[in-house]
């Protein structure tokens, strides 16, 4: 499995706290089936971005934990507008491994009423966005029409695989399986933050969509979109859910 969001690297935002917790963090993906991890530290008005340091830390912890899982490059971009501007203009500091896909954060406080025209800037800009964690923006949960638009307008999703398993309470798993049941679900990632309460763990999500959506969606999800993501190439189609029961009764307790 592939896993496109973490913050694995140490110090640098409110992941990792020290390299051990780090190295800690990367075996734990590895034993739990992650092939490749990518290291997403946030980019926002709180957290100062640096790449260069970014590499260099990614480096360091390789040569501590192994060949598996592959480490790569990226972050966590908060959405705004002037980001946008900046990533316009420098997109290989942010994309994963400086290809074309971006993961963005919209803010829990306001959707920008300018947000379809901003997304149509990054794609104009050779730049896929990748909405992280939109279950978790309440927000986003009266605004589903307008998100199937973004969607259908080229906005790829991302959902938390916590989510699905009941970790940030039953709303957002809720909403979390009904983007799924519609399709507008793209990938799964840990956006692991430490090894207890948000582990980097796709393993048990993974059983969970495998077993209410099915084996085609839960391949797509985990292993084949997120394997684009790194190689920088275009998604295949996207398979439809096929639960052999009713969705909204089973998954991973």
């Amino acid at each position: 499995m592939v896993d496109i969001h973490s913050h694995i690297l140490w110090g640098l935002d409110d992941g990792a706290r020290s390299f051990e917790q780090s190295v800690a963090m990367v075996r734990m993906a590895a034993a739990h089936g992650t092939s490749d991890i990518v290291a997403t530290p946030h980019a926002n008005l709180e957290y100062e971005f640096q790449p260069e340091l970014n590499r260099e830390k990614i480096a360091q912890l390789a040569r501590a934990t192994g060949a598996l899982p592959r480490i790569h490059h990226g972050c966590d971009f908060h959405f705004y507008p002037a980001h946008v501007d900046l990533a316009v203009l420098h997109p290989e500091r942010f994309t994963i491994d400086g290809k074309r896909y971006l993961l963005i954060e919209f803010s829990d406080l306001l959707i920008f009423k300018e947000t379809a025209a901003l997304l149509t800037r990054l794609r104009a800009a050779g730049i896929t966005p990748i909405l992280t964690h939109p279950e978790r923006n309440y927000l986003l949960h009266t605004r589903i029409e307008e998100l199937s638009q973004w969607v259908r307008s080229g906005l790829l999703m991302q959902v938390t695989a916590q989510s699905l398993l009941g970790r940030f309470g039953p709303v957002i798993r809720k909403f979390s399986e009904e983007l799924l049941q519609r399709g507008m679900v793209h990938f799964v990632s840990s956006d692991a933050h430490d090894c207890d309460d948000r582990p980097p763990r796709l393993d048990l999500a993974h059983q969970a969509v495998l077993k209410n959506f099915g084996a085609p969606l839960a391949e797509a999800l985990f292993v084949i979109n997120p394997g684009a993501a790194l190689a920088g190439v275009p998604l295949p189609p996207l398979p439809a859910p096929a639960p052999t029961r009713k969705w909204y009764h089973f998954g991973v307790r």
